[in-house]
């Protein structure tokens, strides 16, 4: 627990402080010894963090103390970095200034002198409060070694991973049959099938299905389970007792006291000319395969098999080196899978396993509760069997379910299963994780917006040859392949686009962060600030909540999400309290419409988000934000951003755009971006510029970007036909430029970007909203192209003859009389790679032909309206991976049901249709089924 928080003391403050300590006399000395005092206490602090989590005796409970102690001691190590870094800053600035008489210079040294002595007071204060904290924990450490051993036998909760033995199986016979005829193919090659999936999910519940039902098909089989630091030679010796014990044969004498080499000897001799089984069940290390595959024979041409269960998809990947791998990621349950398993254990002996009418409401509710994890469903399900089945019963555990998984000993297995995972992450991932526990239960993140966050907290280690962006992907990614990391929704390239984390692991996160004093939530049923805290996530609460603490410095980041129409007052006094902030985000809260002056006196201040409130200007004091990185003005009414911004030297993001009609109303004028200014290509920092006015009186607004050569991803409007050639002359310097949006300033200017020979070569995602006069040379040299949409282009040439061979294009979007032809012709061969095709608003086109070859990896088609398109594409039943097809507005004599006849060879596809003929549509619906 407090290993994260000292960590980032070692690794990002006191570094920052020590370089800075050479102001002030004296100082650098205090800061090493405080450097070192913490340093020796890491060492303690993994098995400090386990004893308070195991608690129960004196010595635990102390421990736990001890540990909130180092909590509170790191805090204000960070203060005081903070303040004098604020110090260290303001002394720099007045040393570039000219002052105006003796007198001032005078007053401004003493005011100087005794704000770095009493810096230096608070240093040696802390110095001495680390010293103690590490003698205490020299004690603790003494005690833990000449303690006499104690015999009590703490509970594993990994003893529970066989828990649905005795209910029947629900949901996975159709993954065991079909894994289980994976193992009985003929290939004479050794096979791994890894089973993938987060904690409870019932891979050890299906492992023991498949080895049950085809152990007996091989000349041996065994069954071994790991422990997260498990020995290697260990493991191999427990893999020979295992072989030896279900064949019912006597273990090699000596086996105890083998060596590594000699028991993977004895194993290959053993395994020789046999075709053997293996499961090995909750592996943790991804240097697992390495440590066991001398051990099994590959040579034997039996074909050995091997399963084995994990909450890492990178274990699985690592088996890949000299094996055949299939990986096997678990869901969560459906809906009504879920419910045949609550009702099977709640009401297994009472109401011929059905659940009562009076009951069905509550039950649903637990049912919900439990996100399709198998192991909450039978824990809780097997604890309501033990209630009276009453409502007033049922509703009282239902209200106190989440402390109730934290004492009672029947549901405790489940926050112990889980909180696995979360333990066994290294430490710098342990804060990002907990990260999503500010936000409320449910929420899917954005992924770009989790990982700005990350970086303001400054959570992320740079790395060599890697940006700090690239690092945060890393970790998110990781996150996700350990399990504990859900992805909501796609990109069109696979990447995670939105994330979340499954509710009952919220549930524990919460907890965790309360213990760390990680973030404080403020909400409807505790709604008031108290305690020492690093983060406020406000979900409910009143103008009032704050009232009594006059400034509350440890404090680092508010974020809001109270949907109540009253938070101008609140960011008010959040402004005044609230002095070394670093992330303010008020995304999406409606009542919002101004920003306090005073908010320039946030020195620190990386990450401040309006998106999605009604403020309609920024403040002049923003300027003095000059640490600030990212700015999201995203769905605000703010169209002009005062001049003061370009001192912000730091700034890394800056989002600005409005939606102003629906999707189905969009125009050249719908999308407004915000004017900038001269001296913006001054701020060398940005990635990310979307969107800017092209044409703002008295700026050049292109000499301006040309001088933004960092740029990831660039959003322009109102560009003219004559801007073209230095728009291009810009984007050809933006040698990292990922994401390009340009739009036209009406439909009647053209756009001309004709003079670009070498484009940016990470090109990604292309946006061209305007009148094209012929499709770009360039556009088919995007090696790494993904998306590109097209909009309101009228190209009159067919352009996917120029477009089908780009060999990474995942998505195609031609929209708004993109094109304004009678006919699209996809040849075979063509759009490889392409996963999504969308045809909107194509006014001209009458018909749509696909070649049986064509657009072989299409997922998803969207069509309409198109009123001039009579019949359903011709060669639709070659699109033999398509997966959704939605029709949006079709005239009615294209829904007629002789159209949708071809529909009946592709069975797999799900359709939606957007029509006024609903009764037409109903009709052909219901012949097709």
């Amino acid at each position: 627990m407090a290993e994260t928080a000292v960590r980032l003391v070692i690794d990002r403050l006191v570094p920052l402080l020590t370089e800075e300590a050479n102001f002030l006399s004296g100082v650098h000395r205090e800061v090493e010894e405080i450097k070192r005092e913490l340093e020796s206490i890491v060492a303690f602090l993994k098995d400090a963090d386990r004893r308070a989590d195991v608690g129960g005796s004196n010595i635990d409970h102390g421990i736990r103390l001890w540990v909130k102690e180092l909590i509170e001691a790191a805090f204000k190590i960070e203060d005081i970095t903070d303040e004098h870094a604020h110090f260290a800053a303001q002394q720099q600035r007045q040393a570039r200034r000219r002052f105006i008489g003796q007198l001032r210079k005078i007053a401004c040294f003493v005011i100087d002198a005794k704000r770095g002595h009493n810096i230096a007071i608070k240093i040696e204060e802390i110095k001495r409060t680390v010293e103690g904290i590490n003698r205490r924990g020299q004690t603790y450490r003494l005690e833990r070694t000449t303690a006499p051993a104690n015999n009590a036998t703490y509970y594993d909760p990994r003893n529970d991973s066989h828990f649905l033995k005795e209910a029947d199986v629900v949901g996975i016979e159709s993954s065991r049959d079909e894994l289980i005829a994976r193992m009985e193919n003929e290939s004479p090659r050794l096979c791994v099938i890894s089973l993938v999936g987060m904690g409870g999910l019932g891979k050890t519940t299906l492992a023991n299905q498949i080895y049950v039902h085809a152990k007996g098909r091989f000349d041996c089989h065994a069954w071994v389970e790991t422990t997260q630091t498990y020995s290697k030679v260990e493991l191999l010796r427990t893999l020979m007792k295992k072989f030896c014990q279900e064949g019912e044969e006597s273990t090699p004498e000596g086996i105890n006291v083998m060596d590594e080499n000699t028991v993977t000897k004895k194993l290959r001799d053993y395994l020789r000319g046999k075709r053997f089984f293996v499961v090995f069940d909750d592996i943790w290390n991804i240097s697992f395969w390495g440590d066991v595959k001398n051990a099994l024979p590959d040579d034997n041409q039996k074909g050995g098999r091997i399963v084995i269960t994990t909450r890492h998809v990178e274990v699985a990947n690592f088996c890949k080196i000299s094996s055949s791998v299939y990986i096997h990621e678990l869901q969560p349950l459906p809906r009504e899978k879920s419910w045949e398993l609550f009702c099977n254990k709640a009401f297994r002996y009472e109401f011929e396993g059905r659940c009562p009418t009076h009951l069905e409401k509550l039950s649903h509710s637990y049912v919900d509760r439990c996100e399709g994890l198998p192991l909450a469903i039978v824990v809780i399900a097997g604890l309501l069997s033990t209630k009276s089945k009453t409502v007033e019963e049922w509703g009282k555990l239902l209200t106190s379910l989440s402390s109730e998984m934290e004492s009672n000993e029947h549901l405790t297995s489940i926050t112990k299963i889980l909180s696995l995972s979360y333990n066994d992450l290294p430490y710098y991932l342990k804060s990002c994780f907990l990260y999503f526990g500010i936000f409320p239960q449910d929420c899917s993140i954005r992924y770009r917006r989790l990982i700005r966050l990350w970086i303001a907290e400054g959570f992320v280690k740079s790395k060599k040859d890697k940006t700090v962006d690239e690092v945060a992907e890393e970790y998110l990614a990781e996150l996700i392949n350990r399990s504990l990391v859900q992805v909501s929704e796609l990109d069109s390239d696979g990447k995670a686009k939105t994330c979340r984390i499954h509710d009952l692991l919220h549930e524990i996160v919460e907890r965790k962060m309360e213990e760390l004093s990680f973030c404080r939530v403020l909400s409807r049923i505790d709604s008031t600030f108290r305690g020492l805290t690093r983060r406020v996530s406000i979900i409910s609460s009143s103008c009032n909540a704050f009232e009594g603490y006059t400034e509350i410095a440890h404090v680092r980041s508010i974020f809001m999400f109270d949907k109540d129409d009253k938070p101008n007052s609140l960011v008010s006094t959040i402004l005044r309290k609230f002095k070394l902030l670093k992330v303010l985000d008020f995304e999406d809260a409606p009542g919002l419409d101004h920003l306090p002056e005073n908010i320039g006196n946030l020195f620190h201040l990386r990450y401040l988000s309006v998106r999605g409130t009604r403020v309609q200007f920024l403040p002049k004091s923003i300027g003095k934000l000059e640490n600030l990185e990212t700015l999201d003005l995203k769905q605000t009414p703010i169209y002009e951003l005062p001049v003061e911004i370009i001192r912000l030297r730091k700034l890394r993001h800056l989002l600005a755009y409005h939606m102003t009609a629906e999707w189905n109303n969009l125009n050249l004028g719908s999308q407004r971006g915000v004017k900038i200014f001269k001296g913006i290509g001054g701020l060398k920092c940005l990635q990310k510029l979307y969107f800017v006015e092209a044409n703002v009186v008295g700026v050049d607004v292109f000499k301006e970007l040309g001088e933004l050569i960092e740029l990831r991803k660039l959003g322009i409007t109102k560009l003219r036909s004559e801007d073209g050639r230095r728009l291009c002359s810009c984007i050809q310097k933006m040698e990292h430029l990922e994401s390009l949006d340009v739009a036209s300033i009406n439909e009647d200017e053209f756009l001309d970007l004709e003079f670009m020979s070498d484009p940016p070569k990470f090109l990604r995602s292309l946006y061209l909203k305007g009148h094209l006069k012929k499709l770009p040379e360039w556009i088919p040299k995007l090696q790494n192209i993904v998306r590109i949409e097209f909009f309101l282009s009228k190209l009159g040439d067919d352009p996917l003859r120029d477009l089908q061979h780009l060999p990474n294009l995942l998505e195609l979007l031609l929209l708004n009389d993109a094109y304004i032809g009678e006919k699209l012709h996809f040849e075979e061969g063509g759009f490889p790679k392409l996963k999504l095709l969308q045809l909107h608003y194509l006014t001209k086109l009458k018909s749509l032909v696909i070649e049986d070859g064509a657009l072989c990896n299409l997922e998803e088609l969207c069509i309409g309206p198109c009123p001039q398109l009579m019949e359903v594409p011709s060669g639709f039943q070659h699109l033999r991976n398509l997966k959704l097809v939605r029709f949006l507005g079709m005239p009615t004599h294209f829904m007629f049901f002789e159209n949708f006849q071809c529909l009946q060879t592709v069975p797999e596809v799900r359709y939606h249709f957007l029509t006024p003929s609903e009764e037409v549509l109903s009709e052909a619906l219901s012949q097709q089924e």
